[in-house]
């Protein structure tokens, strides 16, 4: 299976190619003024652009020629726990000193802190083609937000002792939020952080259980500081590295992702630095901490459903029955075309998403450096009410679409795919995750809907439907359009209900879901206009979830609620 994963994705490229990146490499690139200091660093935006692709085949050949075909002994092998340490597969060794030896450990850092300063966006594309080889070396390789979240909130010696590191592959990252006791519920958390006056020194002391890779070298925890709180505004983020007072007690026996370890772990007056402000550890730092997993979370699901998909499609135009390939059968078929039409309008959303973080992370990040005029503030906020909502609904429509192909993958397959001969079988086992962890899809529908409500989107709506459209993709357009006024019609519906949480929350996951159908017919569109061979998927997008969307549109119209009386039968 010798291939180039970025280089075979003829989808990827077009993305990569059509992916409006020319404001987020001016950003990041100070106007290009920093080629002075830095002699790698790209001269104007053609150098840029030529430089991410070359980065991006790097990574699509690692990928494709060399994590891929491990890939199988990897999660044949596990992770083992032994002596409180955690030793990874032989492939997943070999991988990790790969991508180290790519210099591909801190895609998105700043130079000065000998990082590559990429996009997200380019970082969301290798990040699809690792998941698409290894899911389970994804979830190492896509913690590098870790140092994001230092680069962010951290102080600047901390910046300027750990960013290195993470760069060169020195220490790798973990964040620590969930517990025994509070899983997806963050404000309840009960480890404590103790400050000793004597000293100035923190101390934590709790247990924290499902931490992916938490055998890192440098994690960020999430601990209790303020004595008589039990919200989150008592809650404050560490750095904390491996210690001896920090004990790996425990692996979990997982379903998939066999080559990442989800770790229990007890603190026992282990040493931490604060990073930030006290008492913004929940209210601000992991909600950026978090937003940036799922988008991981959602490269991931479409780098597994690229697997799936092309296994499917390999193995249905090789198996023959009733004298015919049965990729020529209708009903198989048909399975087919709706893995692909999920698979390529996920990643459409991905990569709109992934543009709008990268745009309010550098103004952001502008806004930090005292640099920023009016003008850019003002952008901050705007792409961070667009990210706020795009985040979750990217990370809720992206897992579930990854679990619906991985599924089909292993029908098209027949008894076949359930065998572990099949690779059908571990993507089965891989997708399966992701709308659960990093907050499940139910969680991501509470995480969106506020912005939904706010009309966080209208602005790009009107941006999109303004586009020069014509003939078939202009009636498109108009279908898609002609959909917004039934969102505003279920927000209002469901904003008379406001005092009633029970109506609130099961109707919620309707109006997302019109949203998030609704931006993506248009986003799809867009894309017809630009690439007439694309009008095809935007039809069959329409075929398949504009009947959704007006099913969902019926259930809040009609308040159709699930009948409790059932769970008495």
């Amino acid at each position: 299976m010798a291939e180039n994963f970025f280089l075979d994705n003829t989808d990827l490229q077009f993305h990569f190619d059509h992916v409006d990146l020319a404001e987020v490499f001016r950003l990041r690139e100070d106007d290009f003024t920093q080629k002075a200091k830095y002699p790698a660093a790209p001269a104007d935006l053609k150098e840029a652009l030529a430089d991410a692709r070359a980065r991006l085949e790097e990574a699509g050949e690692l990928a494709g020629e060399v994590i891929a075909p491990r890939a199988t002994q990897v999660d044949r092998d596990n992770v083992h726990l032994a002596g409180g340490h955690v030793d990874y597969p032989h492939g997943t060794q070999e991988n990790l000193a790969a991508i180290q030896a790519h210099n591909l450990c801190g895609v998105t850092l700043p130079r000065q802190y000998q990082g590559l300063n990429l996009p997200t966006t380019v970082y969301s594309m290798m990040t699809e083609m690792v998941s698409r080889g290894d899911a389970s070396l994804q979830n190492l390789f896509g913690l590098q937000s870790i140092a994001e979240t230092l680069y962010r909130f951290g102080s600047d010696e901390q910046r300027d002792r750990m960013l290195p590191r993470f760069a060169n592959g020195e220490v790798d990252g973990a964040m620590a939020l969930t517990e025994p006791e509070a899983g997806s519920d963050l404000q309840s958390v009960q480890t404590k952080a103790t400050l000793d006056p004597a000293t100035g020194k923190w101390f934590i002391n709790g247990k924290k259980r499902f931490i992916t890779n938490g055998r890192a070298k440098a994690l960020l925890v999430l601990a209790r500081t303020e004595e008589g709180t039990t919200d989150g505004r008592g809650l404050s983020m560490f750095l904390v590295e491996s210690c001896p007072q920090l004990k790996i007690s425990g692996i979990e026996d997982k379903l998939g992702l066999h080559g990442s370890p989800t770790c229990e772990l007890t603190f026992e007056n282990v040493p931490a630095e604060l990073v930030g402000s006290r008492r913004m550890g929940l209210i601000r730092y992991v909600m950026s901490l978090m937003n940036g997993a799922r988008l991981a979370i959602a490269s991931q699901s479409v780098g597994i459903a690229e697997a799936a998909y092309r296994c499917a499609k390999e193995y249905a135009a090789r198996r023959f029955q009733f004298g015919k390939s049965i990729d020529k059968i209708g009903a198989v078929n048909a399975m087919l075309v709706k893995m692909r039409t999920s698979l390529l309008a996920g990643r459409v959303l991905l990569y709109e998403t992934s543009r709008v973080v990268d745009l309010r992370d550098a103004y952001e990040d502008r806004v930090r450096r005292g640099v920023a005029a009016d003008d850019e503030r003002s952008k901050a906020k705007e792409y961070g009410r667009l990210a706020d909502v795009l985040t979750p609904m990217t990370k809720a429509f992206n897992t579930e679409m990854c679990n619906r192909v991985a599924y089909d993958g292993i029908q098209v397959h027949g008894g076949k795919g359930y065998m572990r001969d099949h690779l059908a079988e571990r993507y089965y086992r891989d997708a399966r995750i992701t709308n659960i962890y990093e907050g499940t899809t139910q969680l991501q529908i509470v995480a969106a809907i506020a912005g939904v409500k706010k009309r966080s989107l209208v602005s790009r709506y009107e941006e999109l439907a303004a586009m020069p459209y014509e003939g078939e993709t202009a009636e498109l357009a108009q279908a898609f359009n002609a959909a917004r006024p039934k969102v505003d019609e279920a927000i209002a519906i469901v904003d008379q209900h406001n005092d009633n949480t029970l109506f609130f929350d099961q109707m919620a996951y309707s109006v997302v879901r019109m949203e998030t159908i609704a931006f993506l017919g248009m986003l799809l569109v867009r894309d017809a206009h630009l690439a007439p061979e694309r009008l095809v998927l935007a039809k069959e997008f329409a075929a398949e979830y504009l009947p959704e969307f007006e099913m969902n549109y019926q259930i809040v119209k009609n308040q159709v609620l699930p009948d409790p009386k059932i769970l008495e039968m």
